[in-house]
């Protein structure tokens, strides 16, 4: 569910939610909001957090690969900056979306993707800001945080233990924790939780994501993240049922998994990954070190009115949950090495036989270790995205054939990256990838669509329907509109928010009352004001 408006009719935390800009992640078959926290959800699976939308005037600049481009592969380049498709199609045709045009719509300062094809990294490109204040652009070695992904790659360490014999994945993670202990309860019904079960979110822990911290904020120890324990933001890391039995997405269980290798290797956690993981797969641009080494190459995350991020980002000690700064090349070659280790042909980190079983679902159909896998129409692909405070990403790999693709941008909207990921998929024939809903539109005549145009009240907001050319939007006070599409002359969708659906109410004369908006379970009333 993507939640509206206000925290009314959303379940907690209660925290506002405007018009357009709602992030939704996939994660394991289910649809999260997200919360500027690498991929929060409720109990339910679902989060609303406060984005409002404003249109960022900015012109944005271009940077790409330095190397020499191939007429053919520019070609592809050019065919996806200019084939954007959203999820649901509003009539019969895909629409061909520009990239720099949707950035500016949905206020994305800064992007940048990295697109593989046949085991290589094809092409490479930024674009916008990465920094608007200091007028820093994008190039294909800014660095974004990686958020969620960082469970990937964070996973391909502790394997690693695995195979040097370090750890029993199977086994009791207290067996290897030394400076705390996971306290179980009655609620784990005397199951024990192992490593496994920690990398494919099967440990039946609470704690999805983290908010964070400013730079001013005194950091926190992991076993205070643990614990729950000030100066630590989040809830301690708990049992909710019994470990081994299904699915239920944590990064608390990540974090545990984070002491377990500092504790195994007697390292600090950055250093460990660094020298073990980042440099064999030659990953030289990437970090976990928190807070981040100064440097003049990190993005700025921006929210959806255009202000920063305090500090320009926010730091995570939960570094194997969500502290990986990164760019899509180094993510790319990382994708690219686990297509290589699983085919045999090359093992940097992992040996074949442990890839395989990392790209294996556990105990979840879609659930493995460390990512989630999907398949489209019989071609499997291994996925991870994630979102910190104002910066979103995804990427995926082929389980076979050697194509990908990861998207990073320093803003709030996940729907840019949805679209561009359609486009790459177009463009470069990923069967069964993209496969739009359609939706039938009809023409309202335009006396009835005047009659529509005004204002309507939601708690203080207020949001306005008005003409943009022959066509209708809407919009929150009086920001960017985005158009209305009628599925007839009392119901309309829009297509940034596709799961929300609008009703015109009129009462017994034919007069326009009020809009009810259903999305999922919530349902409510926005009258019409002067």
């Amino acid at each position: 569910m993507q939640c509206f408006f206000s925290s009314s009719f959303c379940t907690e935390p209660k925290i506002e939610i405007l018009i357009i800009l709602k992030t939704t992640i996939y994660m394991k078959g289910i649809l999260t909001v997200q919360n500027g926290s690498n991929s929060l959800n409720l109990a339910t699976q679902n989060i609303t957090i406060k984005m409002k939308q404003f249109l960022i005037l900015f012109l944005l600049p271009l940077t790409v690969s330095s190397q020499t481009i191939d007429p053919a592969i520019q070609k592809k380049i050019t065919a996806v900056e200019n084939s954007l498709a959203p999820s649901v199609i509003f009539g019969d045709t895909v629409p061909k979306l520009n990239i720099e045009k949707r950035m500016k719509e949905l206020a994305i300062p800064g992007l940048s993707i990295a697109v593989i094809r046949d085991y290589k990294i094809e092409w490479a490109k930024g674009y916008g800001w990465a920094d608007v204040e200091e007028k820093r652009k994008v190039t294909t070695d800014t660095r974004f945080q990686a958020a969620s992904i960082s469970k990937s790659i964070n996973s391909m360490g502790i394997l690693k233990l695995v195979e040097m014999g370090k750890i029993d994945p199977e086994a009791d993670i207290n067996n290897y924790l030394t400076s705390w202990k996971f306290p179980y309860d009655s609620l784990s019904k005397n199951k024990k939780i192992s490593l496994n079960n920690l990398l494919s979110h099967t440990a039946g822990l609470d704690i999805h994501g983290f908010r964070g911290y400013k730079k001013t904020d005194t950091l926190p120890t992991v076993q205070q993240i643990l614990d729950g324990k000030p100066p630590a933001n989040s809830k301690a890391v708990r049992s909710l049922f019994e470990p081994g039995t299904k699915f239920k997405y944590s990064g608390g269980g990540t974090t545990i998994s984070q002491l377990i290798l500092t504790n195994v290797t007697n390292s600090n956690y950055a250093d460990w990954m660094e020298k073990n993981v980042l440099q064999p797969l030659g990953m030289t641009n990437s970090s976990y070190q928190q807070p981040p080494a100064a440097t003049s190459n990190l993005a700025t995350g921006y929210y959806g009115n255009g202000n920063p991020v305090t500090g320009k980002y926010h730091i995570y000690p939960e570094q194997a949950a969500a502290g990986l700064w990164t760019t899509p090349t180094d993510l790319a070659k990382y994708i690219i090495e686990c297509q290589l280790a699983l085919e045999g042909r090359s093992k940097k980190v992992l040996s074949q036989a442990m890839m395989k079983k990392r790209l294996t679902p556990y105990i979840d159909s879609n659930a493995a270790l460390g990512v989630f896998i999907e398949k489209k129409e019989g071609q499997l692909y291994f996925n991870h995205n994630g979102g910190n405070e104002a910066f979103l990403c995804n990427s995926y790999g082929s389980v076979q054939e050697g194509n990908g693709v990861v998207i990073m941008i320093n803003g709030e909207n996940f729907s840019v990256i949805n679209e561009l990921l359609s486009s790459v998929a177009i463009v470069y024939e990923w069967k069964g990838f993209y496969k739009p809903t359609y939706r039938k539109t009809v023409t309202v005549p335009k006396d009835t669509l005047q009659k529509l145009v005004g204002n309507f009240l939601l708690e203080k907001d207020t949001l306005t329907i008005s003409f943009c050319g022959d066509n209708l939007c809407i919009q929150e006070n009086r920001q960017a509109g985005f158009q209305m599409f009628f599925s007839d002359n009392s119901n309309f969708s829009i297509r940034e928010v596709p799961n929300a659906f609008f009703t015109i109410i009129r009462n017994a004369a034919g007069i326009i009352e009020a809009l009810q908006l259903k999305q999922g379970a919530a349902n409510v009333r926005l009258p019409k004001i002067e």
